[in-house]
């Protein structure tokens, strides 16, 4: 990717060459709310209208912390939206977390899918899911220690509680997906289980008799993804609305996305369709509101987790303010569309 940059008044226009195969217009707009977090709102016109959000926070930046649900109720959790949780924290972003159960359900108590910590309390472990279908057995997690040190861990089946990894970090903050998919800079989509596919990952069936032809994965929905850059240094939070215009994208599609535009090397796919949020504090009035848009209610869906983000305010530039966000990049630019 080749970029350049010039500052006018407070204002810095990108314009941005990246090498696709075909061209196609889209639009991006990017802020820094707050010290070590970059927000990107994006739109495309091909293959489909899509929107999405993508956060990148700077894991060494002064003020940077996060935190995960905190374990309550009868079960694992007690079911809130990711607003009202970014509320609560008194963060400044926050995303939904992980696959839970039960769902649908009017009981607001629910068992999350896969490990899980919050300031070190590891409440949730490594499980073989009723879902497997769209969730691998152990799947990989993310961890950030008490130092903001990030990584992709495993289970270590020594331990038959399932609360252990095979990499030498203290569990943390910890958050499980669906599956991985991208490793080490590539797109690591699960197969399902078949003659073709020995080492499948997934039991073909579910409600829609899912395999190898007719993945689960490739459904155009809402995603929301967690992922790191190659150093470990940056966090990535992305989501993509299949609402309000936007007509949702397949985990290919995002995993080619990431790699291809924002380098990122590792991640996981979070609970997706209606449970996908997004929401920050403005860092003017400090009010709490959704940046994305739910395709489950305009409240938000209750999730069984959610991911929060501390930061502190940005410097107010010299600049212009637009709607309380420092406006950094606004542009229209010709991109070539993602290897589908």
């Amino acid at each position: 990717m080749t970029c350049t940059s010039r500052s006018l008044l407070g204002l810095t226009i990108l314009t941005v060459c990246c090498g696709r195969p075909e061209p196609l217009h889209g639009s991006q707009i990017v802020t820094n709310p707050f010290v070590g977090v970059t927000l990107i709102t994006r739109t495309e016109t091909s293959p489909r209208a899509e929107t999405m959000h993508i956060a990148e926070i700077n894991l060494n930046a002064p003020g940077i912390g996060v935190k995960l649900t905190s374990p309550g109720g009868t079960l694992e959790t007690v079911r809130q939206t990711t607003l009202d949780y970014l509320n609560q924290e008194h963060a400044q972003l926050a995303i939904n977390g992980e696959f839970f159960l039960p769902f649908p359900s009017s009981d607001f108590n629910s068992m999350l899918i896969g490990l899980a910590a919050s300031n070190g309390n590891v409440y949730s472990s490594f499980e073989a899911p009723v879902q497997s279908y769209a969730i691998v057995t152990d799947a990989p997690a993310l961890n950030i220690d008490q130092s903001n040190h990030a990584s992709i861990v495993h289970d270590n089946t020594s331990f038959v509680d399932g609360k252990h990894v095979l990499e030498n970090v203290t569990l943390w903050n910890t958050i499980a997906g669906s599956a991985q998919i991208i490793t080490n800079g590539v797109a690591s989509i699960p197969t399902y289980l078949d003659a073709t596919h020995p080492n499948g990952l997934l039991t073909p069936g579910g409600p829609a008799s899912y395999s190898n032809s007719n993945s689960w994965y490739n459904l155009i929905n809402a995603r929301t993804v967690i992922g790191l850059s190659q150093d470990n240094q940056t966090l990535f939070l992305f989501t993509v609305d299949n609402a309000g215009g936007s007509r949702g994208m397949t985990l290919p599609e995002v995993a080619n996305l990431l790699i291809g535009d924002y380098s990122i090397y590792n991640a996981l796919n979070l609970d997706g369709g209606g449970s996908t949020s997004m929401a920050m504090q403005d860092p003017v009035t400090g009010m709490g509101r959704f940046i994305n848009v739910s395709s489950d209610n305009p409240s938000g869906r209750a999730e069984g987790s959610n991911l929060a983000i501390f930061a502190i305010d940005a410097p107010e530039p010299a600049g212009m303010l637009v709607g309380g966000f420092v406006v950094i990049m606004v542009l229209r630019r010709k991109v070539e569309s993602r290897a589908r």
